[in-house]
């Protein structure tokens, strides 16, 4: 249970020759050791790492084009995504992606640019419904089929922005929420999603597929879903900035669920600026008449507080190099030690300690709430809270579907689908948790056994984790935000054995629906460290001001680049070559020689 509280939903500078498509990667054109390269050059990258405002100057000035970017990006994923180091981060190309790019640019040219992220490629999660020709699945071909029959509402801000949808990025089956053994970044329609900065390691989930694509350069921005820590964890595996928004700021109408207490929809980028600009564009400030959430409050702030009146519509003027200057920062180290038995590395803890010092050389005052005696209350109603609206909600969801196995069915359909289908569905491992909710009596007063209390009494003990948890720290210390490393570095990804999650964070905001900002804060073994400022309800410009300068100040993305390298660590694991031993006598002395006993 403890990895399914963690994942729901959800130097020098260095470049390989997959990167610069010059073909002296370890001597094979690739970089990465597998011997798939490409010793062409013909892989784009004249514009990696380029953030939305370079791409839109560049698009203003008519140097470059909306088709063309799209063109670009979709060669990128034709040649590392599937094929070359195979980061399989796409599960499907949207067939209408250069014809939204010619219209981008037919409007440009008459004057109309219709927000920041016009003409720009975006990827979104296979559980973000799309009213067009692509699936909108949640990895599983339970909902493969007819696609969805409208936008969801993230899909219908982001054409209305002038977005160019892409295609749609590969995930954990069904969010995570399948089965308590269920490996991040495996779908059953998707196959296994892999980390750009080491194949062999894992992307983290549940937007395993949006953190793989942002980092990699197959899109500006990708767009995932998080209950639980499934937009941050990716962001931190996979070396990117990612947004995880207060609950009801984005909807979630048109999404495959999980909760909606606890759902929510935001971005990964390489920078906070570019994530920044993603949000403005995909936020409901009011309600949008689909989700009720967009219209009200979090948890945390149920009863207590009001929906502001002056949410921002654009969060790219938050963006701040000097954000830390002044800002006092109350950090944790709650869990960094590590679940149950297992320990946390050192070299871990010693990176983290790195990040927090940063934060007080970048000018923050920072004030150590463990030190202080702080105690962050658990969340302890979490996992029943989840179970009772996935039960609820996923079937509600199925009756907006139709032409798919389950459209019109319940949770019971979905448990029966995969059992019929265990060979495609099944094959690493089961759907316990399906199973487990869908004993749930959804009867908010009824006391579960197994839980000991109610559904009601479960959302009180988790809006209290909010109001005497992050809120109380901020309040009792004065802080702009509460601050801590946001995962373990990625592991390995293990087929038989699963996930190897050592600490995460998430579980700090997730419960009352607050917002985290992740950005990178390291490198361990090569492999991406990230650290999440957390805030209040609808703290968006106060965290995206403090984590643009944390990045400003670091700059950690940028000087450690992925090098889509086949393992990571890939030093010092090289074996030697051993030398053949010589013949004890010559080939002619042999011929003078004759077995015995034939």
């Amino acid at each position: 249970m403890k990895k399914i509280l963690l994942i729901l939903t959800g130097s020098i500078f260095v470049i390989s020759a997959y990167a610069q498509g010059n073909g002296n990667g370890n001597g094979n054109g690739n970089g990465n050791g597998n011997g798939n390269g490409n010793r062409n050059g013909n892989i784009p990258t004249a514009h990696n790492e380029a953030t939305v405002a370079e791409l839109q100057a560049e698009m203003a000035s008519g140097k470059l084009s909306s088709v063309k970017l799209t063109k670009e990006y979709i060669a990128r994923i034709q040649a590392l995504d599937q094929s070359g180091p195979n980061v399989n981060a796409v599960i499907e190309l949207n067939p209408d992606a250069l014809a939204m790019a010619k219209h981008a640019d037919d409007l440009r040219k008459h004057g109309q640019v219709l927000g920041p992220l016009h003409g720009i490629p975006v990827l979104v999660k296979d559980n973000i419904g799309t009213g067009d020709k692509m699936q909108t699945s949640a990895g599983s071909f339970a909902l493969v089929g007819t696609p969805a029959q409208q936008d969801s509402t993230v899909a219908a801000n982001l054409r209305a922005g002038g977005a160019v949808i892409l295609g749609k990025t590969n995930l954990s089956e069904w969010a995570n929420f399948r089965s308590f053994e269920s490996i991040s970044g495996w779908s059953g329609r998707g196959g296994q999603t892999n980390n750009p900065y080491g194949i062999n390691r894992n992307p983290c989930g549940s937007s395993s597929g949006s953190g793989a694509a942002a980092s990699a350069n197959f899109a500006a921005v990708s767009f995932g879903s998080e209950t639980d820590g499934s937009i941050v964890c990716p962001g931190n595996a996979n070396g990117v900035a990612a947004i995880k928004p207060t609950v009801g700021l984005t909807s979630r109408a048109g999404v495959v669920p999980i909760s909606h207490v606890q759902d929510t929809i935001g971005p990964h980028g390489r920078t906070v600026a570019d994530c920044a600009a993603a949000l403005g564009v995909i936020q409901s400030r009011t309600f949008d008449g689909r989700d009720p959430a967009t219209g009200d409050v979090p948890l945390g702030w149920r009863g207590l507080r009001a929906r502001p009146t002056n949410i921002p519509t654009d969060y790219t003027q938050f963006v701040n190099a000097n954000g830390l200057k002044g800002a006092r920062i109350g950090i944790t180290r709650v869990g960094l030690n590590g679940f149950d038995s297992v320990t946390t590395p050192q070299p871990v803890l010693e990176a983290i300690e790195a990040s927090f010092q940063a934060l007080k050389d970048a000018g923050a005052t920072i004030i150590d709430l463990d030190a202080q005696g702080f105690v962050f209350p658990p969340a302890d109603g979490e996992f029943f809270v989840l179970l009772y609206d996935f039960k609820g909600d996923v079937a509600n969801y199925f009756k907006t579907r139709v032409g798919v196995p389950v459209a019109g069915g319940n949770l019971q359909s979905a448990i029966d689908f995969n059992n019929a289908h265990a060979d495609v569905e099944m094959p690493f491992f089961n759907q316990d948790i399906f199973e487990l909710a869908q004993t749930i009596v959804l009867d908010p007063n009824h006391v579960d056994p197994s839980f000991g209390f109610s559904y009601n009494q479960a959302l009180d003990i988790d809006q209290n984790a909010g109001v005497n948890g992050i809120d109380a720290a901020i309040k009792q210390f004065q802080l702009d935000a509460v601050v801590s490393a946001t995962d373990n570095p990625a592991w390995a990804t293990d087929l038989i054995y699963g996930d190897h999650f050592i600490f995460g964070t998430s579980g700090l905001a997730a419960p009352p629906g607050y917002p985290i900002v992740q950005v990178p804060a390291g490198v361990v073994f090569g492999v991406p460290l990230g650290i999440s400022f957390f805030g209040t309800a609808f703290s968006e410009p106060t965290l995206i001001k403090l984590a643009s300068g944390y990045e400003a100040a670091t700059q950690v993305r940028a000087h450690n680049l992925p090098t889509f390298p086949g393992t990571a660590p890939d030093t010092h694991i090289q074996g030697t070559t051993p030398t053949p031993p010589h013949h004890p006598f010559s080939k002619k002395e042999a011929a003078k020689k004759k077995p015995h006993h034939m």
